[in-house]
């Protein structure tokens, strides 16, 4: 019998798995997965996330927002899903200053380690969109 811990074989398993169907996925790393999708316009994004489903619910802005604020709380450990968080913001119409201020809130939450490696990660983004 072995002592291996499930979770250390399934992902083992799943390692072996991505090996065999793409050698390259071997090495694969998730820094930058976030340039694979496309920026949704401004428009399509208030039809599947906000207004178009709900008039009288939350706007797509609104509903990023929250999705930024529940990254970062979670510890900032998401760097992808941040920086296309904060894309799709930009996209959907929210200002600096709002997702600034959106990730400094979560200080209190999340703690300001997470804090700050969500500050950077929007910074990151933001920059190269001012380029």
């Amino acid at each position: 019998m072995t002592d291996q811990n499930p979770f250390d074989a399934m992902m083992k398993m799943g390692q072996d798995w991505a090996k065999a169907m793409n050698p390259a996925l071997e090495s694969f790393t998730p820094k930058g997965f976030e340039a694979l999708f496309p920026t949704m316009p401004k428009d399509l994004m208030e039809s599947f996330m906000g207004k178009g489903l709900n008039p009288n619910g939350l706007d797509a802005k609104t509903r990023l927002l929250l999705t930024l604020a529940a990254l970062t709380v979670l510890g900032a450990q998401a760097e992808a899903q941040i920086r296309l968080t904060v894309r799709h913001l930009v996209e959907a119409g929210a200002t600096q200053q709002e997702i600034a201020e959106t990730i400094a809130q979560m200080g209190v939450f999340g703690g300001v380690p997470a804090m700050n490696k969500a500050m950077e990660l929007a910074h990151e983004v933001l920059e190269k969109d001012e380029t």
